[in-house]
């Protein structure tokens, strides 16, 4: 099933410079919306003795690219 979703020419010309090169813009919409229960989830998952400081790692890189995204949207925003 497919849905038109209708944005502007500037949503538009954003979401191009977020787009990687080799990803559907349906590909970035998913990667754009996944929740941060999704990465906390995966993380609690590996919350075992022999995984130790895993689910922190998980953690802090999950907030890096948090940070790098909101860093390359107000660039794109300016």
């Amino acid at each position: 099933m497919t849905t038109t979703i209708r944005v502007s020419d500037d949503i538009k010309d954003r979401l191009e410079r977020l787009k990687r090169d080799d990803e559907t813009f349906d590909e970035l919409l998913d990667r754009l919306s996944r929740d941060e229960k999704d990465i906390d989830a995966i993380a609690g998952s590996f919350d075992r003795p022999e995984d130790e400081g895993l689910a922190e790692s998980v953690s802090r890189a999950h907030e890096e690219l948090n940070k790098s995204l909101e860093e390359r949207m107000e660039r794109s925003e300016q």
